[in-house]
């Protein structure tokens, strides 16, 4: 095969160390050999549709760039993925192999091992025997996210809407220009993968891939804070995208007294909601925070503030390649789109339905303020979008989950999860009433359920990626709910809105 076909591998500019990895830096030069004998072993077998289910490192980029240099697919599996997940999602992309860690077990759904790669860094298993996937015309990457059910959904993108994400992130961030990103994501997931790993390569800047343990996770969704910490002062980055769980695990860590690296020029928020108290707090903090916003079917990122183009309240400005507009409240997305979705019909023409609620002001700034199907009606008529409320309740320091209801209710229920075992329920009524007073009345929540254990991925309560399973939460503590509505409101109400 001629080398260097992908724009990735062709753009190295041979730099020193664009790789940093727990210390050692590994250069332009070297990353590009490896990738492009690791494309040609593949090619040489036949394989242009590879899995992978590895930790954040070297080998995770000298894959992936490996798969683009050959024209082929990459499946990228979470470590995360429980292991019928796995065995689902190499049944269904159709993988020829996956590819895992050299010395790791077989994976879910493989046959037997094909022997190494990468000089024996890299192990290849052989899948099992299926009928052959098809893929839509042009796939260069099935990624998979995690829905709200235990099966995920595999969404099909090129290479070219990849690339013209990471180019249009490039063109966005170009104040700041970050020289050094730290990856705290897991790589295998596409915010990580597009608005980290490949705007990094295109810009010219350094990379740092720690491990998933060094940053400090522990299991499907835990974190280890003080590891968190260490990794940030370790690397000095001056770019990171964190999600709102991590935003608000460094800002009750700041809060406390930790120090955190001056290195940081660039925070990128996204994968959820965030309460505009905790972006105050992070600010408080002198945190250079800032909000955006995407989605799979849109390759990512779509929206996002930066220092030149930023509001609160809203995630941002489209982003160059990206037209957002609202119909019927519903925010549509127009530009870089997914090819498909595994075993489905090709996404229909036209914008991207987002199933988000929201609006664009006279600036262009995107207002997001909930999923369509998530909104409940009260008894009073008044529409609330779960989502807001929660965000407000998590960016009080006492309360680490929530999931808020009150369809057909006079008043709302939370489900709470306090963030410290210690605090009675006076105080978390306390925490909930602090957060009230900035609600209007209609959204207060004037109910707690108290959960006895956080929610969970384990228990079937949150997706992989730490999302709340809504219906899952509201169904297990059913009981609980119906018997709230049979006490006395736990938080007093200051009026109710007809």
């Amino acid at each position: 095969m001629t080398a260097s076909t992908s724009p990735l591998i062709g753009g190295l500019g041979g730099r020193k160390a664009r790789v940093l990895i727990s210390g050692a830096e590994v250069g332009d030069e070297q990353i590009r050999q490896r990738a492009v004998r690791l494309a040609d072993r593949l090619d040489l077998q036949g394989i242009d549709r590879v899995a992978s289910r590895l930790d954040n490192g070297i080998h995770w980029l000298v894959l992936d760039l490996a798969v683009r240099e050959l024209g082929g697919v990459h499946v990228p599996l979470p470590t995360f993925f429980s292991p019928e997940q796995v065995a689902h999602a190499l049944a269904s992309s159709g993988a020829h192999c996956v590819v895992t860690a050299g010395g790791a077990p077989a994976p879910p759904g493989s046959m037997g091992a094909l022997g190494t790669l990468d000089g024996g860094m890299l192990a290849q298993w052989r899948t099992e025997a299926a009928a052959p996937v098809g893929l839509p015309a042009g796939t260069a990457c099935v990624t998979y996210t995690s829905g709200t059910t235990g099966r995920p959904k595999g969404v099909c993108l090129s290479g070219d809407t990849l690339l013209t994400v990471a180019s249009s992130l490039v063109q966005a961030s170009s104040s700041i220009a970050p020289r050094r990103h730290l990856c705290l994501m897991p790589l295998s997931t596409l915010l990580e993968n597009v608005a980290g790993l490949y705007a990094t390569l295109l810009s010219d800047a350094q990379i740092a891939l720690p491990s998933l343990a060094e940053i400090g996770y522990t299991g499907a969704s835990g974190l280890d804070v003080p590891t968190l910490l260490r990794c940030l002062h370790r690397y000095q980055p001056e770019s990171v995208i964190l999600v709102p769980q991590l935003l608000l695990a460094v800002v009750m860590a700041a809060e406390s007294g930790a120090p955190l690296p001056a290195s940081l020029r660039y925070i990128a928020v996204g994968g959820g909601r965030v309460g505009p108290g905790l972006l105050a707090r992070a600010r408080a903090l002198g945190l250079p925070v800032f909000e955006g916003y995407g989605l799979t079917e849109c390759a990512s990122v779509v929206c996002l503030n930066r220092p030149d183009a930023s509001r609160d309240g809203s995630v941002g400005k489209a982003l160059p390649h990206a037209r957002v507009a609202v119909v019927d409240g519903e925010l549509q997305v127009e530009g870089a789109r997914a090819l498909g979705y595994l075993g489905s019909e090709p996404l229909p023409d036209g914008p991207i339905r987002t199933g988000d609620l929201g609006h664009v002001d006279a600036d262009g700034f995107v207002h997001v303020t909930g999923r369509r199907k998530n909104v409940f009606i009260t008894a009073f008529g008044r529409n609330v979008s779960p989502e807001w409320v929660e965000s407000e309740l998590l960016s009080h320091p006492d309360l680490a989950q929530a999931v808020v209801w009150g369809e057909a209710q006079a008043d709302n229920v939370a489900v709470l999860v306090p963030r410290r075992a210690d605090l009675d329920d006076a105080a978390l009524a306390r925490a909930v009433a602090q957060v009230n007073a900035g609600l209007p009345d209609y959204a207060r929540v004037s109910r707690i359920v108290r959960a006895p254990a956080p929610f969970s991925a384990s228990a079937g309560l949150l997706t992989p990626n730490g999302r709340p399973r809504r219906d899952a939460i509201l169904s297990h503590f059913q009981a609980e709910v119906d018997a709230s509505y049979r006490r006395p409101a736990a938080v007093p109400s200051t009026g109710v809105s007809a």
